[in-house]
């Protein structure tokens, strides 16, 4: 039977303000901090104290409580946070617990950047800084305003990167999009690539028409020995910058 638990009443308010002690004396303990997005760390905090409510303990909410009494829960080895594996495996490989609330200072740090170069990119409040084009180019897939500001911090000579456009000729000539570096044609992938052989350490964006294509041939590149490739994610049919025509540029 589901047990509801009513979060505006003063048992759970009571419990919440308990488990978010508890979370607090976690982070002192073991020297980590709590995720940026706060919604992510009310959200935890919120599960632990259901489950406190229902079985007494603060089992981990992001995996299900297994068995209906102490003893089966307890021979079921459920996640009680802070769990082992959160603390022995997932913290130190990925920088973060399971549910993301316990964080590395390190990881937390890099997760504000890239918060802060997102609200950046599709605002368009001021321009991008180094270290932010820099996350921004380790993104295995970025949007058509990530890319407007990167070819506009490329320009203020920030950051440097080839644009690579891995449609066919035909649709380059009629329309690409102002500041590609190299026409890389998918039909003809393995040949054209050859121009840049000598730039592998550079980093690459690389798109098509919908981001198909072009996430092909990304995955190609670092088979090739490409050490920064990103994808423009549903391709140049959504980029609102400057774009041009014509064989030349």
């Amino acid at each position: 039977m589901i047990k509801k638990i009513d979060m505006n009443s003063t048992e759970f308010q009571t419990q919440f303000e308990l488990t978010k002690q508890f979370t607090d004396k976690v982070l002192d303990r073991f020297g980590f901090v709590y995720n940026p997005e706060n919604d992510v760390n009310e959200s935890v905090q919120q599960g632990l104290t259901r489950n406190k409510m229902i079985y007494e303990k603060r089992f981990c909410p992001c995996f299900m409580v297994v068995g209906q009494t102490k003893q089966e829960q307890k021979e079921a080895d459920n996640r009680l946070c802070p769990c082992k594996p959160a603390l022995e495996v997932e913290i130190p490989r990925d920088g973060k617990c399971h549910c993301g609330i316990f964080c590395t200072p390190e990881f937390a740090k890099n997760e504000a950047l890239k918060n802060e170069v997102s609200e950046v990119t599709h605002t368009h409040s001021r321009g991008l800084t180094k270290q932010e084009c820099e996350v921004l180019l380790q993104k295995e897939q970025i949007d058509a305003d990530e890319l407007e500001s990167l070819l506009e911090a490329r320009l203020l000579k920030y950051i440097d990167f080839n644009l690579v456009d891995t449609r066919e000729w035909m649709e380059w000539v009629g329309q690409r999009i102002k500041g590609c570096d190299y026409l890389v044609p998918t039909t003809s992938f393995y040949q054209s690539i050859e121009q840049l052989q000598n730039q592998k350490e550079k980093p690459v964006v690389v798109y098509c028409l919908s981001g198909s294509r072009s996430a092909y041939c990304q995955k190609v590149m670092y088979d090739l020995g490409f050490k920064c490739v990103s994808n423009l994610d549903y391709g140049i049919m959504t980029y609102k910058g400057a774009t041009i025509s014509g064989e030349d540029e």
